[in-house]
């Protein structure tokens, strides 16, 4: 089974009446990726309508013909979605193309609504309601066997976390054991804090596959290379081997960078249970330490096997640990400019990183407010809580985007931090995201978040905005 749709096609399979097309048109747009309906590039080739086709050729040569498209498709080289027929999958040779090219999303829908959908239509499987429910019975299985994940109608939230490998369901902690890919051992990574509140359930969860547990500093303390090194000494996994990082963002971090490195990389599975990590930092493979001159400095790209969100986690947080998930939260609504759930902000973060895994378009974005965030908190030595220091970062964004500030203010009520102003500026221009004698922003512009080159003086005034 495929894990995710890093670097593959995401295809799209399905009944007649599924909103496949549909759904691909948004999966496009929010991942970032061209659509290819495969029965539009039949007519195109044919010259043809699909009904004429099938009408000529009989179902079994158009089936052939249209595997052809697919293998067309799937052999283009840049990560596409693929809008696939209703009956793609009674064709044998399609599964094993998918197999090889593509992550493979299953829309289940039932045969009342697929019926109403597709009854009007002129696809020629479509003109006789008892032909089309046995169809519609005799293919349910094969749309199983060929699928990596199965999503409901309509669901673009689901889809695009499914291609990110994230699975979100409460109570899913419980179900631990089953949702770790593949069957070799497990090193279980967390602070203390969360293992003793949450170990023993993840312990049960994991059974015989659990080789062993390491404890982490908690908050940003634990994303030392000391406590890396110590980590690396402890471990004794073979390549089969799977760390799994139950924590918040700080420990998966840590672990993660720690599997980035360990054997030159090791699977590993992100655990979040904090309101950062399920919406913000458990999602999208980075990895990172700070070193004294700021934060992130050394890590890694290393996408998770798997990202388990389970929202029952939350409700054992501190108030101050649920607002500093709430600054991720804001930012990422500023972003998609909506309201979101956790749901619908860890959908947002995956799609972007899905269409943008290492940082060089779109993923961008996600810094808005962090360059500030960031500086200030190498400044305070890093004991200013991360979603204050984001909450302060997205004031300063907003203000210099001439946006209005009253949902930052209202609710996150962030307010000046005294640290020292020199610390924080020369953390700033270490940032990764300076260029030359600018510095990059992510501000929000008249159409969304842009990336824009300010002047030091203007970034260094609204730093120093922020600072008692």
């Amino acid at each position: 089974m495929v894990l995710n749709a890093l670097g593959r096609h995401l295809a799209l399979v399905g009944f007649m009446g599924a909103g496949k097309t549909t759904l691909a048109a948004e999966l496009g747009r929010r991942l970032s990726r061209p659509v290819i309906d495969i029965d539009r590039e039949v007519e195109a080739r044919y010259r043809d309508p699909i009904p004429q086709i099938f009408e000529e050729h009989g179902e079994q040569g158009f089936r052939r013909i249209e595997a052809y498209a697919i293998g067309a498709a799937a052999e283009r080289r840049h990560p596409s979605i693929l809008d696939l027929g209703g009956g793609a999958v009674t064709f044998r040779d399609n599964h094993g193309t998918l197999a090889a090219d593509a992550f493979t999303v299953f829309l289940e829908v039932d045969v009342e609504t697929a019926w109403e959908r597709a009854c009007e239509s002129d696809r020629p499987l479509a003109q006789d309601e008892q032909v089309f429910r046995r169809l519609f019975a005799e293919r349910q299985p094969l749309y199983h066997e060929v699928a990596d994940t199965t999503v409901a109608s309509g669901d673009v939230d689901g889809a695009i976390l499914a291609a990110a490998g994230v699975h979100h369901e409460r109570g899913s902690l419980a179900r631990l054991g089953e949702l770790v890919p593949g069957d070799g051992p497990v090193a279980l990574v967390g602070d203390a804090t969360v293992l003793g509140i949450h170990g023993a359930v993840a312990q049960r969860a994991l059974g015989d596959r659990l080789q062993s547990a390491h404890e982490l500093p908690a908050g940003e303390q634990a994303k030392q290379l000391a406590v890396v090194e110590r980590l690396w000494s402890e471990l004794r996994l073979d390549r089969r081997g799977t760390i799994v990082a139950l924590g918040g963002g700080a420990a998966t971090d840590a672990a993660g960078f720690a599997a980035a490195t360990y054997l030159r990389g090791v699977p590993w599975v992100a655990v979040p249970t904090t309101l950062v990590g399920q919406v913000d930092a458990g999602i999208g493979g980075k990895t990172a330490l700070d070193l004294p001159q700021g934060k992130n400095l050394a890590g890694a790209f290393h996408w998770p096997d798997r990202v388990v969100i389970d929202e029952e986690l939350l409700e054992t947080l501190p108030e101050r640990e649920r607002r500093q998930g709430q600054a991720e939260l804001v930012k990422t609504e500023l972003l998609a400019g909506r309201n979101l759930d956790v749901r619908g902000a860890a959908a947002y973060k995956a799609a972007i990183c899905v269409g943008d895994p290492h940082d060089h378009g779109r993923r961008q974005w996600l810094n808005l407010g962090h360059t500030f965030a960031h500086a200030l908190e190498a400044a305070a030595g890093f004991e200013l809580a991360h979603g204050e220091a984001v909450a302060l970062g997205l004031l300063a964004a907003l203000r210099l985007s001439g946006r209005d500030t009253a949902l930052v203010e209202e609710t996150l009520d962030p307010q000046p931090v005294r640290v020292d102003r020199e610390r924080a500026w020369e953390a700033l221009l270490r940032d990764k995201k300076r260029t030359g004698e600018q510095i990059n922003l992510v501000l929000l512009g008249d159409h969304g978040p842009v990336l824009e080159a300010r002047p030091q003086a203007e970034v260094r005034a609204a730093l120093d905005s922020l600072i008692l």
